[in-house]
């Protein structure tokens, strides 16, 4: 099998799938460097969504709706990535455009794009959760997410953990995100845990029921993730207290 079609398929059968260095170390520098301008406040679009990180590294303690907290290295997300030139030329290059094709098959339009942070000895133990369910306000569940790794991340930086296969077990509620714990634990999700350490340029295909988590980082050194949620094309968004969202095209 080709390295692709052997990823996709480890994806079908486990819920994630790795595909070491497909990021040219060139591409993540300037990535890595955006961020950090982003972040910094050097760099700024209209509407993007910044969610600054706990410090008690407790994700019950997370304040959300807090936005841009000023310049800081703290964000735990920073969102609406796609109108930045040099994520936008990523998440729809030719490079992701492959991977994509080969899960998702037809026209595609982007959920999301955000960078997850854990800043050096700091960051918040998230705890394992789905990103999908009726909290997402979609008329279908998405199923692909690609995570490109812009620092080396090992385990003590809060690396990826995933318990393989979950994502054929569905939602864990019909909300979806956080898995309630007498569910973890019917599940014997920890003890069936897999840490996923990565680096810099490694990609990662991750199913959106996966059950996955990560925990604080403990080293010197940020470690950030650029996340991108692909949704076929014909997805709508059904939520109601806001007017529904469009979804921007991609690789047209």
């Amino acid at each position: 099998m080709s390295p692709l079609a052997d990823a996709v398929a480890h994806y079908r059968e486990h819920g994630w799938a790795r595909m070491p260095a497909l990021a040219p170390l060139d591409i993540v520098a300037r990535l890595r460097s955006r961020a950090e301008e982003i972040a910094t406040g050097q760099v700024s679009y209209p509407g993007l969504f910044f969610q600054p990180d706990t410090p008690t590294g407790k994700y019950e303690d997370l304040i959300f709706g807090h936005g841009w907290a000023g310049p800081t290295a703290a964000y735990r997300k920073i969102e609406k990535l796609e109108q930045d030139p040099e994520f936008w030329a990523w998440l729809a290059g030719q490079q992701l455009r492959a991977l994509v094709a080969a899960v998702i098959g037809g026209p595609v339009s982007l959920y999301r794009a955000v960078i997850f942070s854990k800043a050096a000895h700091t960051g918040s133990n998230l705890p394992w959760h789905q990103d999908a369910g009726l909290f997402w306000g979609l008329s279908r569940d998405p199923e692909l997410q690609i995570w490109t790794a812009l620092d080396d991340a090992p385990l003590e930086s809060g690396c990826l953990e995933v318990f393989p296969g979950s994502h054929k077990l569905g939602l864990a509620t019909p909300l979806g995100g956080v898995v309630p714990g007498p569910q973890v634990l019917a599940a014997l999700a920890d003890e069936r845990a897999l840490a996923v350490p990565a680096a810099a340029g490694d990609v990662m295909l991750l199913h959106n029921h996966l059950w996955h988590r990560s925990g604080p980082n403990r080293t010197a050194h940020p470690r950030r993730a650029f996340t991108v949620c692909y949704l076929p094309r014909d997805t709508r968004c059904v939520r109601k207290k806001r007017a529904p969202r469009s979804f921007i095209p991609v690789f047209d």
